[in-house]
């Protein structure tokens, strides 16, 4: 039986189930419209490194890391992200393990051209970019958590500008040369219909904790008392539609538990409350009430299929 929930120093558990604390986001899978395109701009502008190609798929990850963190699916003449967004991906969010990283981004960026937006969260530092699809992304570091606020039960998060001189001196003119060592993904932050309904998927029957909850129009979840392994909004507005299958979209993401014994856990917690999910190849694939698809896996398997 799972154990009661502990109470943390900040945010609201979730009612039953309870994710282990070493919970985190895996691989995530995109559909884009040309793969030679799309790599011009992963690889060869933000410094991912190509594992493998076959078929129309590219896997990417970063400098000396074997673990996938972006596969590229390619259906050739998808159509791009609408400007007001589609419900499923709001953005990914790439996390480097330093700040001097985030540093020697925007000078890189800078030296190309590449328009970005950049804010301060209170908790860490970020860049915001569209990739030639229209897909958001996010590359961002954190602030220690020793920095980071309260206000009651809840973490404190803003939208701030972003000193990105003081940034550029942080990196001490050293060159961005590829995604450094130590990269992943941080989290995934998604547009939904509804933030009760995400609430009930999300928290209830999955088993985030809910961490940031008067951020206007937004929820944000994690596991083990992180700011946010999961964003969600309601910003596309109230007639928003999912993605179809021709255009440029998330096709899933991961969420990686430590063993097997975790992921049946959370299986049975999604199954009691109405959630049917699919087993296949070791991993749990299950889609929120908007159709974005979470495959849930352990730590105990080296990866999944491209």
């Amino acid at each position: 039986m799972n154990p009661a929930p502990t109470r943390p120093p900040y945010g609201m558990v979730p009612p039953g189930y309870r994710l282990p604390a070493a919970a985190r986001v895996g691989t995530v899978r995109l559909q884009v419209a040309d793969l030679a395109r799309s790599l011009g701009f992963y690889r060869d502008l933000l410094g991912l490194r190509v594992l493998r190609t076959e078929a129309g798929v590219a896997v990417l990850a970063a400098a000396g890391s074997p673990e996938p963190l972006l596969e590229l699916h390619e259906r050739p003449g998808a159509a791009p992200v609408p400007r007001r967004g589609r419900l499923g991906l709001y953005h990914f969010a790439v996390l480097l393990p330093e700040r001097a990283a985030l540093g020697r981004l925007v000078a890189h960026l800078a030296e190309h051209g590449a328009r970005a937006g950049a804010s301060d969260h209170l908790v860490s530092e970020a860049l915001y970019l569209q990739d030639p699809d229209n897909l958001g992304i996010e590359v961002y570091a954190d602030r220690p958590r020793s920095a980071w606020r309260t206000q009651g039960r809840e973490l404190m998060m803003e939208t701030r500008p972003l000193d990105l001189a003081e940034l550029v001196r942080a990196a001490g003119g050293a060159r961005w040369e590829e995604l450094p060592a130590g990269t992943t993904i941080g989290h995934v932050h998604l547009h939904v219909g509804e933030l009760e309904r995400a609430a009930a998927f999300y928290h209830a029957a999955l088993g985030l904790d809910q961490v940031v909850w008067s951020y206007p129009g937004a929820l944000f979840l994690s596991a083990g008392g992180y700011h946010h392994h999961l964003g969600l909004n309601t910003w596309a507005g109230p007639d928003a539609q999912p993605a179809s299958e021709d255009e440029a979209r998330l096709l899933e993401w991961e969420l990686v538990l430590p063993s097997a014994a975790d992921v049946e856990a959370a299986s049975a917690s999604l199954a009691a409350a109405g959630h049917s999910a699919e087993h296949a190849d070791g991993t749990l694939l299950v889609a929120d009430p908007w159709g974005t698809r979470l495959r849930i896996r352990s730590d105990e398997r080296a990866g999944t299929p491209a």
